[in-house]
């Protein structure tokens, strides 16, 4: 089942789940976002990236290392990987036991400055893409693969601190019996202002109107072209120069109620469509599908999921176990199921706003090409 807009799924959510909350719209709306937030993550775990994923990690501007930013999702080049098949952890899973783990299997990790964390909680909570290790050009992550009782899978991922693409989710608009959304523009400009800082690859406005690319080269040329013809050009490059501090730049954006569509674009849109190199809608229909299917109507193979969320968020709230940084582990093996064998449904959820006719397969292309670079020579200086 889906609705007819945000705002009707958003007032079922304050009817069904969040009736004993003291502002029950607010905790819906905060509840909407966080699922925008997971349908993203699960989505690019979906498309093979799992490894690349880093959450929450502050990002310096081109050529003004002083600003950071932290971005809600940033891929980047996987450096040395470790798979550890199953074996005993008592819980909580902490990094020190992990790098005890990652000794016994040789696996180098000295030059990596510890950092204390805790990957999976006595109470069986994930932290996703949990940060363990860090270096003033790397960074280490460990993911849970599986578990049979006692037992864990692991994956640890060394990344290098510079990533080749960002997402970042952004839910714009007007709620219902207002007339203007105030703080929407600002979130829009907050991140198109990050969009525009990050990449090497700058945008810069015709005086036609349209927008064209610059790079500066290590030569002291700056090179440009049009716009999306320049990010083509340095998706397929091999060139160190072109690449090494380049980062590909995506928004998620989800409405609140008939504010815009993809096709109706308001001030907001089209802020964040000029600043992203790619601007996804996460569409009415898609999010209230999804939390249809996982709340409202829920569907067996997302039981552990409802289960997770309504501990997170219901009256009974027994601390966070249904967010991007932090998920119950049961409630992790069926998102990456049920996001794994839907692919296709879930692929439809989105529209491509910018660039013009383009579909996901081509940013799923994009992404894959970056990915599949050779990092260690290109980051070399």
């Amino acid at each position: 089942m889906s609705y007819e807009s945000v705002d009707a799924l958003q007032k079922v959510l304050v009817e069904s789940v969040f009736h004993y909350a003291q502002d029950r719209k607010k905790a819906a709306g905060r509840a909407l976002g966080t699922l925008v937030e997971i349908i993203t993550y699960y989505g690019l775990k979906a498309w093979g990236f799992r490894d690349n994923v880093a959450i929450e990690r502050p990002l310096p501007e081109y050529g003004n290392p002083a600003i950071t930013h932290n971005v809600e999702f940033s891929l980047h080049p996987v450096l040395r990987r470790q798979s550890m098949k199953l074996q005993r952890f008592a819980l909580p899973l902490t990094s020190k036991k992990l790098r005890a783990a990652l000794d016994a299997v040789g696996f180098a990790h000295s030059d990596l400055t510890a950092k204390a964390a805790q990957v999976l909680s006595k109470q069986g909570v994930l932290r996703n893409a949990c940060t363990f290790g860090e270096s003033p050009n790397a960074f280490c992550i460990v993911s849970v693969d599986e578990n049979e009782e006692d037992r864990y899978a692991l994956t640890v991922s060394v990344l290098s601190r510079h990533p080749f693409a960002i997402f970042e989710c952004k839910r714009v608009g007007i709620e219902e019996g207002t007339k203007k959304g105030p703080q929407s523009i600002e979130k829009a400009k907050q991140g198109a202002y990050v969009a525009r800082t990050v990449s090497s690859l700058q945008k810069i406005r015709y005086s036609d109107g349209q927008i064209g690319g610059v790079i500066h080269l290590p030569n002291g040329r700056l090179y440009h072209k049009p716009y999306d013809e320049l990010l083509e050009e340095v998706v397929a490059s091999r060139d160190g120069a072109v690449l090494r501090d380049f980062i590909l730049t995506v928004g998620v954006v989800s409405n609140h109620g008939n504010w815009f569509t993809d096709k109706d674009h308001n001030k907001e849109l089209k802020v964040l469509a000029q600043s992203y190199d790619w601007l996804l809608f996460l569409t009415d229909r898609g999010l209230s599908e999804f939390v249809s299917e996982m709340l409202l109507k829920p569907t067996p193979e997302l039981t552990d999921a409802r289960e997770a969320f309504l501990k997170s968020y219901g009256p009974e709230n027994s601390g966070n176990r249904f967010t991007k940084v932090k998920m119950d582990m049961k409630a992790d093996l069926v998102l990456r199921n049920y996001f794994a064998a839907h692919k296709k449904k879930i692929e439809s959820w989105f529209n491509v706003i910018a660039p013009a006719k383009r579909t996901v397969k081509t940013l799923q292309a994009e992404l894959r090409a970056l990915n599949d670079k050779d990092w260690s020579k290109i980051l070399k200086k």
